[in-house]
């Protein structure tokens, strides 16, 4: 808990014939391996006791082979009732071959696609959302929701969701802009991938490993200097309402993309101050499990290896940085709610303001005097404390005039 976490994202746990889980054999009935529903429910009684809400992985767009429907189907052909549940192009099912006869997942034959459009399988995706969050789940992170392109379909998502848990969260994974799914009728929020590239461009800059990068979702990654980081920043703030922004589940890195570590090719420096910035930007700061003490691993399956416990492997680091940013976002609303605003970018160095708060970024390999215009940031003109290294300065002639930023760190300045 000294952490920080208010909520846990969980990739999927129902019955599966894969160990990532993606594969759903029942919709109803959380993996025997991972303890049933019950360790769900004992899980849940426990988070929920210490303020933690739970988010599940909602695999809609397609099923495993295992699933009931697709077994019947197997077994019966154009006679099954489910027949309809499936895009089949003709039977019988050629599912164990290299080139299905019905539409799969990227061509995956162990990934029937769902024919969302019928009825039948409608109300049974929409059941089973309804169903987790009546018995306790906080919401749903929906799996490539894009794929599933009927905003009727996400409409009634949200409707069921809500109606069962107003304060429900719905977050789909959507890798590029999301404009259509963030207008308050579908999902709450989106995975911040496109934050995730400007803040890897950003602080990884020449010495990120952009082709381990492009080799994902995450694409080709360009170095970014301040300014144009700021401007990259300012575009995905305003393209949403406020209120959206600030619901936005911000991550550097996920089970879909490369570790921290491995993409920054070890800087311990560079990952610091990349997980440092994203809990002062806007939006809900999201860490990968073990990220916050250096796992490393590059494509799938490297980067989804079990956590490391021994503290000995850790880098500490990494984890004090974690817990001091997480302690003050919370101890200092602004940080959770004011907007962004830039007040210097020149190279690699920046400053912007949320609220009565600045920070200044040197995502550069030398140091960097704090001493540049504030444009009316802490109006009073009285000194400023640093709340991460307790220095303090007193601006003078509307400059911070503050010390010297070590490379790759940064200062959360406040007047005092």
């Amino acid at each position: 808990m000294d952490l920080g976490v208010e909520a846990i994202y969980l990739n999927p746990v129902f019955a599966s014939t894969a160990n990532h889980r993606y594969h759903t054999v029942d919709y109803f009935q959380v993996d025997p391996i991972l303890g049933g529903n019950e360790a769900l429910r004992y899980l849940l009684e426990v988070a929920h006791a210490h303020g933690v809400r739970v988010i599940l992985d909602g695999v809609f767009n397609h099923t495993g082979r295992g699933f009931f429907a697709f077994q019947h189907l197997m077994e019966n052909g154009e006679q099954s009732p489910y027949r309809d549940w499936y895009h089949v192009k003709g039977f019988p099912l050629k599912a164990y071959t290299a080139h299905p006869n019905y539409e799969a997942w990227w061509g995956n034959p162990e990934l029937p696609k769902l024919k969302v459009e019928t009825p039948a399988v409608r109300e049974y995706l929409l059941a089973v959302a309804e169903h987790w969050i009546r018995f306790g789940v906080d919401g749903w992170r929906l799996d490539v929701p894009n794929e599933i392109p009927d905003p009727t379909f996400w409409r009634e998502f949200r409707q069921r969701v809500k109606g069962a848990n107003p304060e429900a969260y719905i977050v789909g994974e959507i890798w590029e802009e999301a404009d259509p799914w963030l207008q308050g009728d579908m999902f709450d929020a989106v995975m911040n991938y496109p934050l995730a590239r400007a803040v890897l461009g950003f602080v990884g800059g020449e010495a990120l490993d952009r082709d381990l990068a492009a080799q994902t979702g995450l694409g080709r990654i360009e170095p970014l200097q301040a300014l144009a980081f700021s401007h990259r920043l300012e575009d995905l703030f305003g393209r949403y309402r406020p209120e959206v922004v600030r619901a936005q589940m911000n991550l550097l890195t996920s089970h879909d993309t490369p570790r921290l570590l491995s993409l920054m090719r070890g800087s311990v420096e560079r990952a610091r101050l990349a997980l440092a910035l994203l809990f002062l930007l806007p939006g809900n700061p999201t860490v990968y499990y073990g990220e916050e003490v250096g796992m490393a691993g590059g494509k799938d399956p490297e980067n989804r290896g079990g956590m490391v416990w021994e503290e000995a492997r850790w880098q500490k680091d990494l984890l004090e940085t974690v817990k001091r940013l997480a302690r003050l976002r919370k101890e200092h609303p602004a940080l959770r709610t004011a907007p962004y605003l830039r007040i210097y970018a020149q190279d690699g160095h920046l400053a912007f303001a949320r609220g009565p708060h600045l920070a200044v970024v040197n995502a550069s390999p030398h140091p960097f005097r704090q001493d540049f215009p504030l444009h009316g940031v802490f109006p009073r003109g009285g000194r400023a404390v640093d709340l991460l290294s307790g220095e303090v300065c007193t601006p003078q002639g509307g400059r911070l005039c503050g010390p010297v930023l070590p490379p790759f760190s940064l200062a959360l300045w406040r007047e005092a």
